[in-house]
């Protein structure tokens, strides 16, 4: 059958899910011995959504392969911190149904104009998460004498509720309150880190997969610029999901004072991820060159339809196009049996697949700069993603469509959602489904407008 005859493409048909993180990780020359740190509940237990292709393991190997590597990053900047010493690498953990509603985040997510509801309330007031000045911080209560001397710590009596505690420790900055909690004994109280503080990201996309790459180092900590022209058109529905952990910035290239600002920016950053076709931005003087020579140390990410070299290298695309293209439309429709001429993926997996392995470049690109300094760059296309996922196999026959989709307000767990404000009104959305031990994980800037924000670095 034509459309099932890809020779080209390396038979990945017998992979596990931890077969293709460990296939990536090589790929990007990363320590092996990280691998042993993850954890993937639910992982390899059939289709989980419907679809002949393996979108589950796709989905839950590509955002463990970013979890892991922001972990990395974090372990190579506390080794470094401690003389070169070993730094324990903790635990990473992906749930398989988890990864996969959040491969639907941007149609899952609800913003309405009501009331939020209350948080829910604990037995314990002293104990779990709570929110300091500049972050989190975790109390330990498993024991009556750390709950006690926390309490004494933070100045309050035995009987406080948890409003007295979280207003008491709001007070403070979170390593400030763990320093002296260890100074005073007595009391178990870390800060959270987060992966990526202090990483500088300036992100020029439009549309999925660039975006969630940003979306992605901001879940853990990086500082995310996210730059857009106000003269383009944008997609407001998906803004919102994919805005989240970013300060949104409007700068037009072809005004001289904003363009200045770009630069100024591009030469400060880190990381500069952009979504547009190949070359297209060397017209404005930012091609991979001109910006290494203004910043010796920046990671160049890009994301594109075909790649960056090749016949179709400066065609416009996108995640449908990709799939009608490359046959998988066809594929999926003949595998169904249903009489269709074709058939969509039941979500954007090559926009979020190529997110997340962009992500997982630039993360990669981080630690090897740690290591060996220089000028790193990370490239992703649709269609290689794409040929990745075909190279994964399909599930026999129609077997893949007798799972049931996930649909907005019907199906989706709770535990995998996160109530929050916003400019807009109330957010219910998809919380990131990775966990890293030790490490905040998630987004605590909300979308608004862009012209709330300015152009310029959180610190």
């Amino acid at each position: 059958m034509a459309t099932e005859a890809h020779h080209d493409l390396p038979n990945r048909g017998s992979f596990t899910t931890r077969d293709i993180i460990h296939d990536i990780w090589a790929t990007v020359n990363l320590p092996q011995e990280a691998l042993a740190a993850l954890h993937l509940p639910g992982a390899d237990t059939g289709p989980a959504l419907p679809s002949s292709f393996k979108i589950g393991p796709l989905a839950q190997a590509s955002i463990a392969l970013s979890a892991l590597a922001a972990r990395l990053v974090r372990s190579t900047s506390e080794a470094a911190a401690d003389g070169g010493g070993g730094s324990l690498l903790r635990a990473v953990r992906v749930p398989a149904a988890h990864a996969v509603i959040e491969f639907k985040s941007n149609s899952l997510y609800e913003l309405r104009r009501n009331e939020r509801p209350l948080p829910r309330s604990s037995h314990n007031p002293v104990g779990g998460m709570h929110g300091a000045s500049d972050g989190h911080v975790l109390i330990h209560d498993l024991l009556p004498n750390h709950v006690g001397a926390a309490l004494e710590l933070l100045g309050l009596p035995g009987d406080a509720t948890r409003q007295r505690v979280a207003g008491k420790v709001a007070q403070w900055d979170k390593t400030d309150l763990e320093e002296a909690a260890t100074g005073a004994g007595g009391a178990a109280i870390y800060a959270l880190r987060s992966c990526l503080s202090g990483l500088r990201v300036v992100e020029l996309t439009r549309v999925i997969a660039g975006p969630l790459a940003g979306k992605t180092l901001a879940a853990h900590g990086a500082d995310v610029l996210w730059v857009t022209s106000p003269s383009l058109p944008t997609v407001p529905a998906l803004d919102v999901d994919l805005g989240r952990g970013k300060r949104h910035v409007h700068l037009d290239m072809h005004d001289a004072r904003d363009k200045q600002r770009l630069l100024e920016l591009l030469r400060t950053c880190d990381v500069f991820v952009q979504g547009y076709r190949p070359s297209s931005l060397a017209a404005h003087g930012l091609s991979e060159e001109e910006l290494v020579r203004a910043n010796p140390g920046i990671i160049c990410a890009s994301v594109s339809a075909f790649g960056p070299a090749g016949p179709w290298a400066r065609r416009r695309g996108f995640d449908s196009l990709v799939q009608a293209c490359s046959g998988i439309n066809v594929s999926e429709a003949e595998r169904a049996g249903q009489g269709e001429t074709s058939r969509a993926l039941p979500c954007q997996a090559l926009d979020h697949g190529s997110g997340y392995l962009l992500a997982t470049g630039v993360m990669a690109a981080v630690h090897h700069r740690a290591v060996r300094g220089g000028a790193w760059r990370v490239h992703v296309s649709l269609a290689g993603t794409m040929k990745y996922l075909r190279s994964l196999g399909q599930y026999p026959g129609a077997t893949g469509f007798a799972v049931s989709d996930y649909v907005k307000g019907e199906n989706v767990p709770a535990e995998t959602l996160v109530t929050t404000e916003t400019a807009w009104g109330t957010l219910t959305a998809v919380r990131h489904s990775a966990e890293i031990e030790g490490c905040e994980v998630g987004w605590d800037l909300m979308p608004c407008p862009p012209e709330d924000n300015e152009a310029v670095w959180a610190s």
